[in-house]
């Protein structure tokens, strides 16, 4: 177990790592007792555990109890209880003074008015404050992050034109392995930018055949496909690729594009700036000793869901929609012939026939709406220009499936305009210190999943240490977004 040491009111351990949860209540503590302090006439603050009102006072003074009990207007329920006046005694007639004026003014406003008018009081520093973090993020959004997207944009049209060269000459050779890469309007189908420098093109295979899509959970993130029927064998178009066993192999699948792939670089017309990378089994290229690209065969498995995903999405959460998870059930998923790290070490055998499960498009679908795009270009800008680590740590996947993660947290609309993108990020990287301490990371759709698996102790801690600083800086300093 991991010693902490508590420092300025936060936990810290050994390493001088934050605790994550700490950190989020002792924030939440002082904005409350910030509002208190400023909000002199609103109701008593409560408790972060148990929700109840706290007894103690604020230094600033008591607070006021405008619950309209003393004065309420007639018609709005009983008055105080007061003690019968003896017969003959004349009323004692209460003198005109600044309290008495205070309650008639009061007694001219609904109670619930009045509790309402009292907590929206909120000081003008920090409207300042707020108004100044949403400056701040739209300038960082139109300079930093606007200038990545138009550099990778025009990187994305001059990788994509010397790939689809390459795959015209693999098409020549071998007519089942069809290029899906397609330009629609700038953007192109299959297409995921890892990082500025990196990129992964999925090409989609015809006619899965009569092949089974089989997940009973033996094969972490990922699946089988296997023939229904053995007589049915040469029904497939991939019938050679076929192990005896039934499995459609994505290994051999992968070895045989690979090769394809070495020999139409050697004949396109950009033979001159396009290499092979030889020490991998999967299909890369690197280009102009600049730019690497992944080009990865795929099935696409549209009106079906992984059996491994079934639970999402969580009953407990009305994020998202139902309409919206109707729509991302339809679409489907994508079974990819690369490299599965979960698999490593555990069958050698099944591993090589093992797709791995992708939720590329489904995860795109669910961020749309608000400004979520928006915040994962933020984050991705970020990451791109302070956490590119040794070791590769964080990744722009990352930072997408805790983005998701932050939908669940937060899924009203309202908490993802314009103004709320800041929390939002604070709260992501809240999440990203806390997964990078446990050094584990669920996938989103498929929590046993790690993302973290295979990456180093060491790594992953100067990352949190990294992402401690930043958090740090964004939390403390309104004006972090202009050093970022």
């Amino acid at each position: 177990m991991t010693a902490y040491r508590r420092t300025k009111n936060v936990v810290v351990n050994r390493a001088g790592l934050v605790n994550a949860t700490e950190l989020t209540t002792v924030a939440i503590a002082r904005l409350q007792h910030l509002r208190y302090t400023y909000l002199r006439g609103a109701e008593r603050p409560r408790s972060i555990s148990s929700g109840r009102p706290q007894t103690s006072r604020s230094r600033s003074g008591p607070a006021l109890r405008l619950t309209g009990r003393r004065h309420a207007p007639r018609g709005e329920g009983p008055g105080p209880r007061r003690r019968p006046r003896p017969p003959g005694r004349p009323a004692r007639r209460a003198p005109r003074t600044v309290c008495r004026a205070r309650a008639s003014r009061e007694r001219a406003v609904p109670c619930a008015a009045r509790s309402f008018t009292a907590t929206m009081l909120v000081p003008p520093e920090m409207m300042a404050a707020q108004s100044k973090l949403v400056y701040q993020m739209n300038k960082y959004y139109n300079e930093r992050v606007a200038n990545r997207k138009a550099q990778i944009a025009k990187t994305i049209h001059e990788v994509c034109r010397i790939v689809q060269d390459v795959l015209k000459e693999v098409e020549l050779q071998e007519p089942r392995f069809i290029s899906s890469l397609t330009d629609y309007n700038g953007r192109f189908d299959g297409l995921e930018v890892v990082s500025p420098h990196e990129f992964e093109i999925v090409i989609y295979l015809n006619q899965m055949g009569v092949l089974n899509f089989v997940d009973d959970g033996s094969l972490p993130g990922c699946a089988v496909l296997k023939l229904s029927d053995g007589r049915k064998r040469s029904m497939s178009l991939w019938v050679e690729f076929i192990t005896a066993s039934g499995y459609l192999s994505a290994r051999k699948i992968r070895s045989r594009f690979q090769t394809l792939v070495a020999q139409a670089c050697d004949k396109c017309s950009y033979r001159d700036c396009v290499k092979m990378i030889a020490e991998t089994t999967e299909v890369k290229l690197r280009i102009r000793e600049r730019y690497i690209v992944q080009i990865t065969p795929a099935f696409k498995c549209a009106g079906l869901w992984p059996r491994s995903a079934a639970h999402w999405p969580l009953p407990a959460i009305p994020w998202p929609h139902p309409n919206i998870v109707a729509e991302v059930k339809t679409e489907g998923f994508d079974l990819l012939s690369k490299e599965c790290l979960a698999l490593q070490g555990k069958n050698s055998a099944m591993e090589g026939d093992a797709w791995v499960l992708s939720f590329f498009e489904a995860e795109n679908r669910l961020l749309q709406g608000g400004c979520r795009r928006k915040c994962l270009s933020v984050l991705k800008t970020i990451r791109d220009r302070h956490l590119d680590l040794p070791g590769n740590p964080v990744t722009c996947y990352h930072m997408k499936t805790l983005l998701l993660y932050e939908c669940e947290k937060h899924p009203r609309e309202h908490e993802w305009d314009e103004g709320a993108l800041g929390d939002r990020i604070n709260g992501i990287f809240l999440q990203l210190i806390s997964s990078l301490q446990c050094r584990r990371c669920p996938h989103y759709f498929l929590p046993h999943v790690d993302l973290f698996k295979g990456k180093s102790p060491t790594a992953l801690e100067n990352a949190a240490k990294q992402v401690w600083r930043l958090t740090r800086e964004m939390l403390t300093n309104s004006r972090a977004f202009e050093k970022l």
